[in-house]
């Protein structure tokens, strides 16, 4: 019986710092894993698809995208617009070939100006609104603003706010409830604009039509 005893007292113990140190080497094989996988999530999500690829054909002949004449309007003053035309070029040199309205390149000569600007916006998946000081003493950027409001009044992705070289308190009220775009550095806003443009025409594609 004391022999027994006696080598059950020199049988080693599994310490809790033992079993801590399987658990934290199970915890870190997972975190591995899990960070592997993430990584390459992230890998994936900065490559560059092609068109149609992570999402519904947006250039398809069947697409709702051919509802309409333009993808986007860009409404901006006169004054702003050397800047718009970089937009509308990088914009529309992208795979999925982005169609804009450009008023001064796009607009029927001999039309009435009221016309031509709410026929583009009728005409228009989206509105790019280009806020800058020009466009908040232009009447017609204000016009053309509430136009875009009146066809999609809770915004949907449709209207895209861009703030240049105006201060937060300046936002205009009737776009509070929409979150804009901060074109501090062109690059970056002109990347915002497109591929805020590309999410709103793959759901417009997945659900087939226009939103009321």
């Amino acid at each position: 019986m004391a022999g027994w005893f006696r080598r059950l007292l020199r049988q080693p113990r599994k310490s809790s710092g033992s079993a801590e140190s399987s658990l934290s080497s199970t915890m870190s094989s997972s975190s591995s894993s899990s960070f592997s996988s993430s990584s390459s999530s992230s890998l994936l999500s900065a490559v560059e698809l092609p068109a149609g690829s992570c999402g519904p054909d947006i250039s398809g002949a069947g697409s709702a995208r051919w509802a309409k004449s333009y993808d986007a309007c860009i409404c901006h003053s006169e004054a702003d617009v050397e800047f718009v035309e970089e937009l509308v070029a990088y914009l529309e040199s992208q795979p999925e070939g982005l169609r804009c309205f450009l008023p001064p390149r796009d607009a029927a000569p001999g039309r009435p100006v009221v016309t031509e600007l709410c026929d583009a916006v009728r005409g228009s998946h989206c509105w790019v609104l280009l806020i800058t000081p020009g466009f908040l003493r232009d009447p017609w950027c204000r016009y053309q603003m509430l136009q875009a409001l009146a066809e999609a009044p809770a915004g949907g992705g449709r209207a895209i706010p861009v703030l240049k070289d105006v201060g937060r308190d300046e936002y205009p009220r009737e776009l509070r409830s929409l979150y804009y775009i901060r074109a501090a550095l062109k690059e970056s806003s002109f990347r915002q604009i497109r591929d805020t443009l590309l999410r709103y025409l793959r759901e417009l594609c997945r659900s087939g039509s226009e939103p009321g």
